[in-house]
């Protein structure tokens, strides 16, 4: 017997027993989350194709689901076309990869830095919130000038995007760490660096994931207005030069494009999501 009073056997079968529910919580996740997306792109066509019928919306210049299928699958021109549309987006996903990586950074240093010391807090929050409510169109000019049309106004455009959300769940998600916890590592000597490392962070996944998931769509919404105002590249300039010109069919495919990378990359985070939290036990409902 062992100093549990458990047998071998029993601690082996009790092993294989957590492990087997965890193995059902990872797939509880990842079917809650395929299911999410299917009703998700259900809904979406849905709406498309209703909306069209619904206002009778001129041909010429509304293209259904069935339009940009062919444009991008069944056209003569299908490569051509598709270059038109893949090309920018991969600069359209580089561009919102900078700004999804320098927005969340600052994020999270910037709560962890509210949470150590809340004279930082105290004193930046208020300065945040208030350049949160000025638009980004009006800034634009000044970021523009100050970082010029290449990659730094690409990370500072959609930095900002990202930035304030974010900040707003992690610094409330480390808030959220258990008082009781708290007390036990500070008992037994532990520095405010011990407390958010053991207690804090921990306890701060659900809001961080949350965080990212608000955060994946944000970035492609700042990289698209920084191409739009900056860069002069990616889906942000390639839509403006498609309306421009009155090509309906690659406006839509662009538009559309670009939506269903953004969707699939916030159900990507919160499948992910779902399996970290499920396999740590921080899943308490919801999808």
């Amino acid at each position: 017997m062992s100093a549990q009073g458990l047998s071998t056997h029993e601690v082996a079968l009790l092993r294989r027993t957590v492990r087997r529910d965890a193995a059902r919580g990872v797939l509880r996740a990842v079917g809650r989350s395929l299911l999410t997306f299917a009703l998700t792109v259900a809904l979406v066509l849905i709406l498309w194709w209703g909306v069209l019928k619904v206002f009778d919306v001129n041909a010429f210049v509304a293209k259904s689901p069935e339009d940009v299928w062919a444009f991008l699958v069944t056209s003569p021109d299908v490569a051509e076309n598709r270059q038109g549309v893949f090309g920018p987006l991969r600069e359209t996903l580089g561009h919102a990869g900078i700004g999804f990586v320098a927005g969340l950074l600052v994020a999270l240093l910037s709560a962890m830095a509210f949470h150590l010391w809340k004279g930082v807090e105290h004193a930046l929050m208020p300065v945040a919130m208030l350049l949160r409510s000025v638009p980004l169109v009006a800034m634009a000019p000044v970021i523009l000038l100050i970082f010029g049309r290449e990659t730094a106004s690409v990370a500072v455009i959609g930095g900002i995007v990202v930035l304030f959300p974010a900040l707003v769940n992690i610094a409330e998600g480390l808030r959220s760490a258990s008082t009781q916890m708290t007390d036990v590592v500070r008992v037994y000597g532990g520095s405010s660096w011990s407390v958010l490392g053991k207690v804090a962070l921990p306890a701060s996944m659900p809001s961080f994931f949350a965080a990212v998931r608000i955060s994946v769509p944000g970035a492609v919404t700042g990289a698209l207005l920084a191409e739009w105002l900056a860069t002069g590249t990616g889906i942000g300039h390639a839509v403006s030069i498609a309306k421009s010109q009155a090509q309906f069919s690659q406006l839509w495919s662009l538009v559309v494009v670009v939506t269903a990378v953004s969707l699939i990359l916030y159900n990507v985070v919160q499948l992910i999501e779902n399996i970290v939290l499920s396999r740590f036990g921080l899943r308490t409902g919801g999808a």
